[in-house]
């Protein structure tokens, strides 16, 4: 059976994981479990005993190919790191490409409300009460969610989202809202704003970011290179190179990178947080090493071990014999 759906975040290459759980991109991980519980429970086989034998199939590749995956994905923390990065790049790339996307009516209403907060909330809690309800209803629900996940994002990604009591729409080509929409008559009626024309390192971190999301790091590594050769000043392009390297366990050089984006934006959330787990993985490293500094710094066990052991134990043994 196929599960493929081709809207909202999916469309971006990601595997939208929120909108398969059914909750909101900033939910906590006790909410996100609690969700992931009733779903299971719903799906499991002996709950859709009374069902027909189809529908009792469908409910168990619905838990093992796309449920169970999305629940590991989040619950476990460095992953739910990753994933989390992931999605804030995918709300840049939303707003570069809003003229390339095609949404349905509930998220075109997110996109220019003037409470995205509420709105978002409200009908997202709608969509999952329904999501795995009607099974064979799951993936065009599932698609609904993913759009208000994506519009979500990029609300957020975009500045000035409510200057004076003015809202900026994000209007995204075709799908200027109609009237139905609630949108004031002199913003509807005013033409859509041309998008912002990507710069060369621009287009190869686009492209870079697509690589990452299909842990193609050699290749996205390629990419960035270029567009910090075309502009060596663009945190953005280090931000990202430095977590490809944090994944790759090279701490030295993704330390190098992460300082970079920083000096160039100390706000950079992508370095700011790769920062964090860089210097998280090394502090156990160097409290090891405290300690065996300390320990090759005691003068009188160092003194008595040498004088009441003659066949190489005690602490010429830890370190590997006589001195010579």
């Amino acid at each position: 059976m196929s599960f493929q759906i081709e809207r909202g975040l999916f469309l971006l290459d990601f595997t939208d994981n929120h909108a398969i759980l059914g909750v909101a991109v900033d939910a906590e991980i006790k909410d996100i479990r609690k969700r992931y519980l009733k779903i299971a429970r719903r799906l499991h086989p002996d709950s859709a005993a009374s069902e027909t034998e189809a529908a009792r199939q469908q409910a168990s590749e619905l838990l093992s190919k796309l449920v169970n995956p999305a629940w590991e994905k989040l619950s476990q923390e460095r992953d739910r790191s990753e994933y989390m990065i992931m999605l804030k790049l995918k709300g840049q790339q939303g707003l570069r490409q809003q003229s390339e996307l095609e949404l349905g009516n509930l998220a075109k209403q997110l996109s220019t409300t003037a409470n995205p907060d509420h709105f978002y909330a409200t009908s997202l809690k709608d969509l999952a009460s329904r999501q795995y309800e009607e099974l064979d209803q799951m993936l065009e629900i599932t698609a609904q969610l993913s759009e208000l996940n994506l519009v979500y994002l990029m609300r957020k990604e975009s500045t000035g989202e409510l200057k004076t009591g003015e809202k900026k729409v994000l209007y995204t080509g075709s799908n200027i809202p109609d009237s139905g929409v609630g949108v004031r008559s002199s913003q509807a009626s005013a033409p859509a704003p041309p998008p912002p024309r990507e710069s060369q390192a621009d287009q190869y971190y686009r492209r870079a970011e697509s690589y990452v999301a299909k842990s193609n790091f050699a290749q996205a590594t390629l990419e960035l290179r270029d567009a910090l050769q075309a502009d060596p000043n663009n945190s953005r392009c280090h931000s990202l190179m430095g977590m490809i390297y944090l994944k790759q366990n090279q701490g030295t050089m993704a330390k190098i990178h992460f300082n970079k984006a920083l000096q160039l934006d100390p706000e950079d959330p992508m370095a700011q947080q790769g920062k964090q787990q860089l210097e998280g993985a090394q502090n156990p490293a160097s409290k090891g090493a405290g300690t065996a500094a300390k320990a090759k710094a005691s003068p009188p066990k160092a003194t008595s071990a040498k004088k009441d052991d003659k066949s190489g134990g005690g602490l010429f043994g830890l370190f590997g014999g006589k001195k010579k």
